[in-house]
């Protein structure tokens, strides 16, 4: 055939009008910087993750772990009281022990006791150790607040002996010696200013220095009185 009809023609000009109208469409420079930078941002997200969590970090790390190694259950527990075992006071060289190693650390960390038995007893003790433990705190924990409030009871009331004596320590200066500059006259005169500063030394010292430490152990005996407590026989 030397040519194509005119229906022919139309027909194949149609079909592949047809065909480039469903073929995929080549991506343009621009559509392939965009995708891109879209896989990048997405496969930089786990290590953006990651640095927020180490800028900002839990608020409660691991637990700090106290281990104690006794021979049996009892060396635990001080022998000279006849109290029942979830009674008994702990004993001193066991408490100073717990008590020293949780005061390293920030009364805000928490912290586990772990304490190893050479000798396991027949009766699981595991329950018993951690009530005793836990009442022993709990104890020592309302025995220091009751130290507190004493001491800043104590506080108060030696503010205002204090303020009554200086402010007495004042008045008498001036009304007794009054402007007078003769040199005993300011020699009683300074005497009395410092005897009422004086007086004012002890509540100064409880409100600026005693009371923080007493706080600081009760915080401290409060949170080993919650502590988990575990007990494991050593092999």
């Amino acid at each position: 055939m030397q040519g194509m009809s005119a229906p022919g023609a139309k027909k194949q000009e149609t079909e592949q009008t047809h065909a480039e109208a469903h073929a995929p469409k080549k991506p343009d420079a621009a559509d392939a910087t965009a995708a891109a930078k879209a896989k990048k941002s997405a496969d930089e997200q786990p290590e953006l993750g990651h640095l927020q969590e180490h800028l900002h970090p839990q608020p409660h790390g691991h637990p700090h772990y106290i281990s104690v190694k006794l021979h049996d259950v009892s060396q635990l527990f001080n022998s000279m009281d006849p109290s029942p075992f979830i009674e008994k006071d702990l004993d001193d060289d066991a408490e100073e022990f717990i008590v020293s190693w949780a005061q390293e650390y920030s009364v805000d960390a928490p912290v586990r006791l772990r304490i190893y038995l050479e000798q396991w007893p027949s009766e699981d003790p595991r329950e018993m150790v951690k009530t005793a433990v836990h009442n022993h705190f709990a104890h020592r924990t309302e025995l220091t607040r009751l130290e507190l409030r004493r001491l800043l009871k104590q506080g108060r009331t030696s503010l205002l002996i204090g303020l009554v004596f200086l402010s007495a320590c004042l008045v008498a200066s001036q009304m007794l010696l009054g402007h007078d500059e003769g040199t005993w006259a300011v020699i009683v005169r300074e005497s009395l200013t410092i005897a009422g500063w004086v007086a004012m030394w002890r509540p100064m010292q409880i409100y600026l220095y005693d009371w923080w430490p007493v706080r600081r152990r009760e915080r401290v005996f409060r949170k080993l009185s919650h502590m988990p407590v575990e007990v494991l026989q050593r092999g």
